[in-house]
């Protein structure tokens, strides 16, 4: 929804500039045809040079202004994927420390607010982003409870599980949500997507087997059975919530940031009458300054993220967007894997391989479907 809509506010720009342009073209020609009068005749010559230079240089301008748009996407592009990658390490880092284990709920209503605070500065007329669109809070209550576990159940997994465990955990999204559409909505997807995502799934399988089972050594990072869980659960809650997003958008008429917008910080506040009874403030007494540094840092990387969002609907198509999530998955598998101290010879690799495959297939089968 929202790179449709971005898309559709492309198109009118484009229109706009293309009415300005003829405007424009019109003044310059009642313009020659004022001066070209036998009286002024050496001034229309002059001004009709004057006009070529312009001409030129306008046109210069228009071959430039694609490589700087192109420049600009890539480097928004290169701050999401790093802003990704930072953010999931850094939680992992977090939540690794015994003292912040029993603050999930307070950890996500922090990254709410952080989120509706960079919406809101972004929302200003300074920047113009996008342009707030109220909704009633009783509205939005449904969606910022399934926000909320949306996040704090990938959280806890997250902190029982292997980083390479915890994102390939999330390729289930996908099946998971076009189940739920096929079900509930009667929308269905090609046979051979469907046929794409059973290697996934059986990826992801053996992945969570290998990892869950107890490491040979002390230094291989595993994926506890309660790591597991919580990996299921999420992704159970995440595809859910991208299934209400979908319809909330449709039904209030509102682009995914709008919306954003409006649940950030009904989800926070939300959480904050959940905190204590799951919580657990007495140990971070002991947390060290390093910790909440470290907690900073990942509010300033969900920023980055939510800014370069906006950047990247708006330039990059659904192709490159789908390359772009590609690419921070097996950048993340990745980074995890060499951190986990496993061998190259370990098995999950298999079901690494077999996962990541299965869902670049699926995106290419859905992306050749597409009317072009």
């Amino acid at each position: 929804m929202a790179a449709s809509h971005a898309d559709d506010e492309a198109e009118k720009g484009r229109l706009l500039e293309e009415q300005e342009d003829e405007g424009s073209s019109s003044e310059l020609s009642g313009g020659r045809t004022a001066v070209a009068s036998p009286i002024n005749r050496l001034a229309s010559i002059d001004i009709e040079g004057l006009n070529d230079v312009d001409v030129e240089k306008e046109a210069a301008s228009t071959q430039e202004r694609p490589q700087k748009n192109g420049t600009k996407l890539v480097a928004w592009i290169t701050v999401n994927t790093l802003a990704t990658i930072g953010i999931i390490f850094t939680n992992k880092a977090i939540f690794s420390d015994p003292s912040f284990q029993r603050c999930q709920v307070s950890f996500a209503s922090f990254h709410f607010f952080v989120t509706a605070l960079t919406l809101f500065v972004l929302s200003r007329p300074r920047f113009g982003m996008f342009t707030p669109e109220p909704v009633r809070i009783k509205t939005l209550l449904p969606l910022a409870m399934a926000m909320s576990l949306n996040v704090i159940l990938p959280n806890a997994s997250l902190q029982f599980s292997s980083v390479t465990f915890y994102q390939l955990a999330r390729i289930l999204l996908t099946p998971t949500v076009a189940l739920i559409n096929y079900v509930f909505y009667s929308t269905s997807i090609p046979r051979p997507a469907v046929y794409a995502l059973i290697p996934a799934c059986v990826g992801v399988g053996i992945v969570s087997y290998y990892d869950s089972k107890a490491p040979t050594s002390p230094n291989v990072k595993s994926t506890s059975f309660v790591g597991v869980i919580f990996a299921f659960a999420g992704v159970l809650a995440s595809s859910l919530y991208t299934v209400w997003v979908s319809s909330y958008q449709k039904s209030l008429k509102l682009n995914s940031m709008q919306l954003l917008y409006n649940q950030a910080p009904v989800g926070g506040v939300l959480l904050l009458y959940i905190v204590p009874w799951t919580d657990n403030f007495w140990s971070v007494n002991h947390a060290s300054i390093n910790k909440w540094l470290l907690i900073l840092l990942s509010g300033c990387f969900a920023s980055l993220i939510n800014l370069s969002q906006f950047f990247i609907i708006g330039g990059a198509g659904p192709v490159s967007s789908t390359v772009v999530g590609h690419l921070k998955t097996c950048a993340i598998v990745t980074l995890g894997w060499i951190t986990s101290g496993r061998s190259v010879g370990d098995k999950s690799i298999f079901g690494i391989l077999l996962a990541i495959a299965g869902i670049i297939a699926y995106s290419a089968i859905m992306i050749s479907r597409k009317p072009s």
